[in-house]
């Protein structure tokens, strides 16, 4: 169900050891950079086993660049399964009573800039939600690097527009975050907020998804990032289209 072709690339599911290697070792450039403290090339956890692994590969060369995991829970009660339960309080999800999908380590080859890699993979996502009847999708949205600063006016305009509704919103449980709904004053500069938005939580975000309050300092994976959740039946119809058209 996750096997696509458009345009010069496809997605497909992990199926060997080698598949995971592959995905590992783009995670570990895309996260790590390199880091000479994981000679090894390769970011791995123990949330990988009980995961899908999807890979985008481009057809001219079988060369991977993008990849994701899937964790499937039959409801929110089972949300403390999740990787994003070990960084946010998420005993409001638990009343969800919808299957749901974690997307985690979504990541694009560093050297790769083509916008139809990131449609490919929401094409595939799409055909998943549709073929399981998915009702909401979640995970962590990273901002490269720990610096709050650097992302002022990105997380002015998530507390002006984007907070969780009140019911499903996410809890401190972290040690280090950066609480921008309390802490930040400043109207946010729009051009400046979107340049400095990452790709895929700007993609949610047209979606109708929805982030936490504030953002958890990753200092292991050298990120901040947000809590995000997007009810699949608040995506827009239009855009539900489009989605589609991609994933047919």
């Amino acid at each position: 169900m996750l096997s696509l072709v458009k345009g010069r690339y496809r997605s497909r599911l992990a199926e060997t050891d080698a598949d995971l290697d592959a995905a590992q070792r783009l995670r570990w450039r895309a996260f790590r950079g390199g880091a000479q403290d994981r000679p090894e090339g390769r970011d791995s956890d123990a949330f990988d086993a009980s995961c899908a692994h999807v890979l985008i590969e481009d057809l001219r060369s079988d060369r991977l660049v993008c990849c994701f995991r899937m964790l499937h829970l039959p409801s929110g009660a089972e949300i403390g399964r999740s990787y994003s339960a070990q960084f946010y309080e998420l005993s409001a999800l638990s009343a969800f009573d919808g299957p749901m999908v974690e997307m985690g380590r979504f990541c694009i080859d560093p050297a790769c800039r083509d916008p139809d890699i990131l449609r490919v993979a929401w094409g595939a996502m799409t055909a998943y939600v549709d073929a399981q009847g998915v009702e909401m999708l979640f995970g962590c949205s990273s901002f490269h690097g720990t610096e709050a600063r650097d992302y002022y006016d990105a997380f002015a305009l998530l507390r002006d527009r984007y907070i969780a509704p009140s019911r499903w919103l996410p809890r401190v449980k972290a040690p280090a975050v950066f609480d921008f709904a309390k802490r930040l004053r400043r109207k946010p500069d729009l051009k400046r907020a979107q340049a400095k938005m990452p790709p895929l939580l700007r993609t949610y975000l047209m979606m109708g998804g929805w982030v936490s309050d504030h953002a958890v300092i990753d200092r292991d994976l050298g990120t901040l990032h947000v809590f995000t959740g997007l009810e699949i039946r608040a995506v827009p119809p239009a855009r539900a289209r489009l989605l589609r058209m991609v994933a047919g």
